[in-house]
């Protein structure tokens, strides 16, 4: 499709920075509060400019969380074209940048999506119930991270002798709050069920997914969440890369060689569950721990023979979305004489 005017948008939590771009030429910059009125007022010297139609222009922008929320809305009412894109995408494409404000990063990212243009990737909104599962999961988050801010070192000062009198104090003292955390943290987790349950593409997925040996409930949902739906990421060495489980070459010439080794650049928290997904299946008798008891006795790197796991456990529940089937540890096919 051909774009007669690019926008980059920087945005932060009370303003909006607008640079509106054509033919690699600055027309007009201008910063706004991040409201719907805000928008509305820059959308409207914007169309000043002789042919301009939001289905002729492009909307980029970078993953910023809820702060985009107003901004998205609106332009999904309008059915505009939206481009968002990674920071660091953007960040290293443009070469040696010096300085940096919210002006220059919109125009930075009107000057991306200007050169891109040829390769954009607009995006797809996710369903309102991926919205919903995405909201609860970082409640779950934040409830399981105060839970163990107060938890945690009640049992800690248990061994290191704070004194009986003073450990019991405390204990009365969070015991209705770590209590209170466990009800809610319990209702989530129902609600997060409950939603699932109740649209069948969902639940569909969840049963796949969770029918990959090692495979919990809080990883599947992740896993749907982060894929959206695998409408978003289709492929298992996407993902991989995606969660920082595909390993890269690093050599120059024929001297210089360091081990291959997996990118810093992926979503942590999913990498964080498919490890403890890893070092369950290794404890379980099976497939996965004689894999990794040969591979320690052959002497490879642990570390590197679980991180091999988790690829394993991503192309297992690729493979079984995209073949729409429970796992099986024992799968015969069927050989055809040719």
């Amino acid at each position: 499709m051909v774009y007669s005017y690019f926008i980059g948008i920087d945005i932060s939590k009370d303003t909006l920075e607008f640079c509106l771009l054509k033919e690699n030429k600055i027309l007009l910059s201008k910063c706004s509060q991040n409201t719907i009125k805000g928008i509305q007022a820059f959308i409207k010297e914007a169309k000043a400019f002789p042919g301009f139609n939001f289905m002729d222009v492009l909307f980029c922008m970078e993953h910023t969380g809820i702060y985009n929320n107003h901004l998205i809305k609106f332009l999904l009412e309008k059915k505009c074209n939206i481009w968002l894109e990674r920071g660091a995408q953007i960040k290293y494409s443009l070469g040696v940048q010096r300085g940096k404000n919210d002006k220059i990063d919109a125009e930075r990212i009107a000057i991306y999506a200007y050169k891109n243009r040829e390769s954009v990737k607009l995006w797809t909104p996710p369903r309102a119930i991926i919205q919903q599962l995405r909201s609860l999961t970082s409640l779950r988050s934040r409830l399981l991270k105060c839970l163990s801010q107060l938890s945690v070192p009640l049992k800690e000062s248990k061994n290191f002798g704070l004194g009986k009198k003073q450990i019991k104090l405390e204990e009365t003292l969070c015991k209705t709050s770590i209590s209170s955390l466990k009800k809610d943290l319990e209702k989530v987790n129902k609600q997060l069920h409950a939603i699932i349950v109740q649209d069948s593409e969902l639940n569909r997925l969840f049963n796949i997914i969770t029918s990959v040996d090692a495979i919990g409930v809080v990883t599947a949902v992740e896993i749907i969440i982060t894929t959206n739906e695998f409408k978003g990421i289709k492929e298992a060495k996407k993902y991989a890369c995606y969660s920082g489980v595909a390993p890269f070459e690093h050599s120059s010439g024929s001297s210089v060689r360091g081990k291959n080794r997996v990118s810093h650049m992926a979503n942590k928290h999913i990498k964080q569950l498919l490890h403890l997904c890893a070092l369950t299946a290794i404890q379980k008798p099976g497939e996965i721990q004689e894999y990794y008891l040969r591979k320690v006795k052959e002497g490879k790197n642990k570390m590197l023979i679980i991180n091999a796991i988790r690829n394993k456990l991503i192309l297992r529940v690729f493979s079984c979305v995209k073949d729409n089937r429970f796992y099986e540890k024992n799968l015969k096919l069927d050989l055809v004489e040719s």
